[in-house]
């Protein structure tokens, strides 16, 4: 219980001093290129995901940092729960948005740093949403900015890693970037396995070798899309054994 109270009491009381230094980047934006901006917005979301994983009490172990590419990159990554973000931002020193549903524009803040990052705010049950929000992405990569999806769509809560939807293949190529692979272990040790009380996690995050462009050009949609989950698969077994 105190764990969880540490934690949520940081998550939300470190707002203010994070709308306060969101309004002085803003303010530096027109003498900045697009990856120096990109560079100072994530350093905010970096150290309040920090703040927060800290007062988990968790143990997060990186690697494959290596694999990370210069310039734009679709990161694709199982979903295991509710803290697989903050460790993400946290662990991983690309600047990145990522695509989220959109009822988190009803927090303060938060959406408001988003829209800085590159997120993509998606309606799961607006079909024409979801088409848009794969418009948007593709052009967020092509204008220079990387982005972070969860092609299974939903968190497995440890138990597995599911099917990938297949949007994510049409955005890489559509976008002319390569796909990053994340594979994440003990997030849901957090949370969901716990009744919702937040409790210390043992954490894996492993960034895996990228699938080059025209890697993704030679093949067959649906064998990618299977390559792309089979590497990631491959990592997370590692972890079990």
């Amino acid at each position: 219980m105190l764990t969880s109270m540490r934690t949520f009491s940081y998550l939300f009381g470190y707002l203010p001093i994070a709308a306060m230094n969101l309004k002085k980047f803003k303010a530096r934006k027109d003498g900045m290129d697009k990856a120096e901006y990109d560079k100072l917005i994530h350093s905010e979301p970096q150290k309040w995901a920090g703040g927060i994983m800290k007062r988990t009490r968790s143990h997060v172990e990186v690697s494959g940092l290596q694999w990370l590419p210069e310039g734009p990159a679709l990161l694709v990554s199982n979903h295991e729960g509710n803290f697989d973000i903050p460790v993400l931002l946290s662990a991983i020193p690309k600047p990145f948005g990522f695509i989220s549903k959109k009822e988190v524009k009803k927090f303060p803040v938060i959406p408001v740093y988003m829209e800085e990052m590159n997120c993509v705010f998606l309606d799961r049950s607006d079909r024409r949403s979801a088409y848009k929000s794969i418009q948007d992405t593709v052009a967020k990569l092509k204008d220079g900015h990387s982005i972070l999806i969860f092609p299974e769509g939903t968190r497995s809560k440890g138990e597995g890693l599911q099917e990938f939807k297949s949007g994510f293949m049409r955005i890489a190529r559509d976008a002319g970037v390569p796909i990053v692979p994340i594979a994440i272990n003990g997030t849901a040790e957090i949370m969901e396995k716990n009744n919702s009380q937040v409790r210390p996690g043992s954490i894996r995050v492993q960034v895996l070798e990228p699938f080059g462009v025209q890697e993704l050009a030679d093949t067959d949609a649906k064998a990618a899309v299977a390559n792309v989950r089979s590497r990631i698969q491959a990592a997370l077994n590692e972890k079990a054994d």
